[in-house]
């Protein structure tokens, strides 16, 4: 493939005046010169790990869990683990109400728009915390002797100073 060079850029290589570098043809815009030039490449992450920083509907999602575990401290349960999660699913909070083990998907909506939040633990997310939970059992021996309870707790307004709690206690059968 030959380069494409102007007469003056081929009289100037034979006498040895043009570096290498210059020696290939260069669109007017990218001359570092010009009106038009290019800023540098913006350098990409080299890995996925996690860079710290949470998107604002993250921030909102932390927000009503943390509510949600006031609350249930409130109603005398113990919280024993938050956000266990695994390859299978998450539970977001795992808590002993006297002998039974309460798992509790927290939910967040801005709107009841297409269901509100409680609709949104459908079947297969249900399956999810299943999964999740089976692997819990499975970890720590001491929750095997327990009952499992499956609630729902919906959390509304979490920037007023008075969030509204919707908590549906034994939301889904196993």
């Amino acid at each position: 493939m030959e380069s494409k060079t102007t007469p003056e850029q081929d009289a100037r290589r034979q006498t040895g005046e043009l570096a290498p570098e210059q020696d290939a043809y260069r669109h007017p815009q990218d001359s570092p010169s010009g009106p038009n030039t290019r800023r540098p490449r913006r350098q990409r992450r080299k890995s996925r790990a996690p860079t710290g920083r949470r998107t604002r509907q993250q921030q909102i999602g932390q927000r009503a869990e943390d509510i949600a575990a006031d609350f249930l401290r409130a109603k005398g349960l113990r919280i024993l683990e938050r956000n266990f999660r695994r390859r299978l699913g998450e539970l977001d909070i795992v808590a002993l109400d006297g002998d039974v083990l309460v798992l509790a998907e927290v939910r967040s909506r801005a709107s009841n728009r297409y269901g509100g939040a409680a609709a949104s633990v459908d079947g297969r997310k249900q399956q999810r915390l299943i999964r999740a939970a089976a692997q819990l059992m499975q970890r720590s021996r001491d929750f095997s002797h327990l009952r499992v309870r499956f609630d729902v707790i919906c959390v509304s307004d979490t920037g007023a100073s008075a969030p509204q709690i919707e908590w549906f206690q034994h939301a889904f059968l196993t």
